[in-house]
């Protein structure tokens, strides 16, 4: 009998510890339960899926049975899904009718989502907006001295994403100063900077695609937003494949898997072929290992390592800027791109050489020399960005131990920064092996 307890004790041991690294079931919690009676009181039928708290990926949903290649992993009603159609049908809807110049899809849904939300125990969607996220890791949401310590181009890419949500509510404040009726309180308390980038980044990182037909009460902006509750509790993974639609047969928003899912595991779906850099402006976060991330050379970068009194410099410039050569040049865990050599070649054509650039961008060898010049650039290149790249983490952990109300966006910043070195570090094994061998 003392044998079996023992062997009992192991088997609920390693029971409690395989789900420990699996995950914890959350579905005890009690805003995971009223979402779960929502839903159902919507005709979502409850799925095999659980909401958990994963030790590497933080909130996602649990299979509670395995799951085989294409089989059907949710299947959200329409009912559920909130969509501009809920936003007009809505107390929203005949000030949005009313409005003109039209306001676009995208400012009916936050508007919508800024209402619900002020609106607390009173709205319809409470056990919905009671599990959205209260704030938003994305680069919008960044102070500027964490902005400032990203890579290029993803810096001048937040500072754009920023003017956009300045300028949206810029733009929105005469609209928002409409909906008085609505509200017992001063309208730039409902409505205000804060609340807008919240609904901003809801939008921005938690719909899913979802055609609907253009409507004159709208701009023209494509109106191609869904809200997906429970669905959007899904984490990201490059490593799978899915199939998401809305199917017009059943009504429902579908996502079907190619991935093979274990009992008890993590389900995810693929927000598409992301570098970490996309993922971080775009949902605020990033992966490891991630096998689309690169590290891009900006073309200042480029220009540091190319002779300046070269007597056609700027015929060479204008060559890759007409030929679309001074973007998207990167490392990548394969080494430099294609693009980045091929550049780096045309840079470092000689005088007599110059008249071979056609055949350069093609890919052509122009000679020996050339070659191991171009391999020698690109070296010296990827060392810089070493060395940038670890000057720029050391700044990171300074500011971790200065600044913890900015722990959690330098902890983003620093992952992506550590993922960058680790493919400038492969790159630079590359190029070295690649000297070698031609040596």
């Amino acid at each position: 009998m003392k044998k079996n307890r023992g062997r009992t004790g192991r088997k609920r041991r390693r029971k409690h510890l395989q789900s420990f690294m699996n995950g914890v079931n959350s579905s005890h919690k009690l805003e995971y339960i009223k979402l779960k009676k929502w839903l159902k009181d919507r005709g979502f039928e409850d799925s095999n899926l659980r909401p958990a708290e994963f030790w590497d990926t933080g909130r996602g949903l649990m299979t509670t049975k395995a799951l085989q290649v294409w089989e059907l992993v949710i299947s959200l009603p329409e009912k559920c899904l909130l969509t501009t159609a809920t936003v007009l049908s809505s107390s929203l809807g005949e000030y949005i009718k009313k409005w003109k110049p039209p306001v676009s899809p995208l400012l009916a849904l936050c508007t919508f989502l800024i209402a619900e939300k002020h609106a607390a125990d009173k709205s319809l969607w409470k056990p919905y907006l009671d599990v959205l996220p209260k704030t938003y890791t994305c680069p919008v949401c960044m102070e500027q001295e964490v902005v400032s310590l990203l890579p290029e181009p993803l810096r001048k890419k937040a500072w754009e994403q920023r003017t956009t949500v300045h300028e949206l509510y810029v733009s929105s404040k005469a609209f928002f100063s409409s909906l008085k009726p609505l509200f017992a309180e001063n309208i730039e308390t409902v409505f205000n900077y804060s609340t807008l980038e919240w609904a901003w980044c809801t939008v921005n990182t938690r719909t899913v695609y979802m055609k609907h037909t253009q409507r004159e009460c709208f701009s023209l902006e494509p109106d191609v937003y869904a809200l997906a509750p429970y669905l959007d509790l899904l984490n990201h993974s490059p490593s799978v494949q899915v199939k998401a639609a809305f199917n017009e047969q059943t009504r429902s928003y579908e996502i079907r898997t190619n991935t093979q899912c274990k009992k008890y595991e993590e389900v995810f779906i693929c927000y598409g072929p992301h570098d970490n850099q996309r993922l971080l402006l775009e949902y605020g976060f990033v992966t490891t290992d991630n096998p689309h991330s690169s590290v891009y050379v900006s073309s200042d970068t480029l220009l540091r390592y190319f002779p300046p009194l070269d007597n056609q410099r700027n015929a060479k410039l204008s060559i890759l800027r007409n030929h679309d050569f001074l973007q998207n040049l990167t490392f990548g865990w394969d080494g430099p791109s294609w693009r980045l050599l091929t550049a780096l070649k045309l840079l470092n054509l000689r005088e007599d050489e110059f008249t071979c650039w056609k055949r350069t961008l093609l890919g052509d060898v122009i000679s020996a020399t050339n070659e191991e010049q171009t391999l020698n650039v690109t070296e010296k290149i990827c060392h810089f960005l070493i060395e940038e790249t670890q000057h720029v983490l050391l700044q990171i952990s300074h500011l971790k131990r200065d600044k913890d109300n900015l722990k959690d966006h330098l902890a983003l910043v620093e992952a992506l920064r550590l993922e960058d070195l680790k493919i400038l570090q492969k790159s630079a094994e590359i190029l070295c092996n690649l000297k070698n061998a031609t040596t």
